[in-house]
C-alpha cells in the first residue's frame, strides 16, 4: 500500500477486525487504517474526519469519508449497523468522551479505541521534577494549543468500563519508541499507548 506508514497502535487493531467486516472508522485522519483493512481485509463503510486536508486525503484513496464533527455524535447512524466502530488516538480530544463511547457502541456490535497513556512514567517524571505538563513525540503539544482535552491512564479507562457495563475483550500495550516487557508488567506505568476491543456486557455471547 502506497502513503503513509502506519502507526504501531493501527497495526495492531487490524488483528481484530474480522475478514468483510462494515467498518466506521471515527477522526480516521487522511485514512490510511481505513485504506489497508479495505486491502487486506476486505472491509466496507465510512470514514468520519472534520479536517480539510484529511478528508481530500481519504477522497484521493478512493475511500467514503464523511465531514463530521464527532462531539455532535452519530445520531445519523443507526443502531448496530456496523460490525466495529475504530477511534484511534482521538477519544481524549473529544469534550464527552464518555458519550462518545456510548454511541460507538450503539452504532456498532464491537468498537476498538486506542488513546495515549497520561499514567506512563515519562509523564509523572515531567510533572513531578519539571513541574511541567509532558511534551514528548507521545504528547507533543504544549499545554495551551493542545487538542487532547480529556487525558486518562488505563486504569482510569477500565474504570469507566466497567461502570458501564462494557466488556473488554482484549487489551494491548504498544511502545513506540521503546518496546519492552516492562509494559506488560505494568502497563498503567510502562505502556504509551492503550488499545482496547469492547463490547457492551449484555452482547456477550451474541
Amino acid at each position: 500500500m502506497n502513503g503513509a506508514p502506519m502507526r504501531l497502535d493501527q497495526t495492531e487493531i487490524q488483528h481484530w477486525i474480522a475478514e468483510g467486516s462494515r467498518i466506521l472508522d471515527l477522526g480516521c485522519g487522511d485514512g490510511t487504517l481505513l485504506k489497508y483493512l479495505q486491502e487486506t481485509k476486505n472491509t466496507s463503510g465510512y470514514g468520519l474526519e472534520i479536517g480539510a486536508d484529511q478528508i481530500n486525503a481519504c477522497i484521493d484513496k478512493g475511500l467514503n469519508v464523511i465531514e463530521q464533527n464527532l462531539d455532535d455524535g452519530l445520531g445519523n447512524f443507526a443502531d448496530q449497523s456496523f460490525d466495529t466502530v475504530i477511534m484511534a488516538q482521538a477519544i481524549q480530544t473529544m469534550h464527552y468522551p464518555h458519550k462518545v463511547l456510548d454511541e460507538m457502541l450503539r452504532v456498532g456490535k464491537e468498537c476498538i479505541v486506542t488513546f495515549p497513556n497520561f499514567g506512563h512514567w515519562k509523564a509523572r517524571w515531567h510533572l513531578a521534577v519539571r513541574g511541567r505538563m509532558p511534551v514528548s513525540d507521545l504528547l507533543p503539544f504544549e499545554w495551551y494549543d493542545t487538542p487532547n482535552i480529556h487525558f486518562c491512564t488505563f486504569r482510569d479507562f477500565e474504570v469507566l468500563c466497567r461502570d458501564k457495563g462494557i466488556t473488554v475483550l482484549h487489551r494491548q500495550v504498544v511502545n513506540e519508541a521503546s518496546p519492552n516487557f516492562l509494559k506488560d508488567v505494568s502497563p498503567n506505568l510502562f505502556g504509551e499507548t492503550a488499545i482496547y476491543h469492547l463490547r457492551l456486557g449484555d452482547r456477550a455471547g451474541q
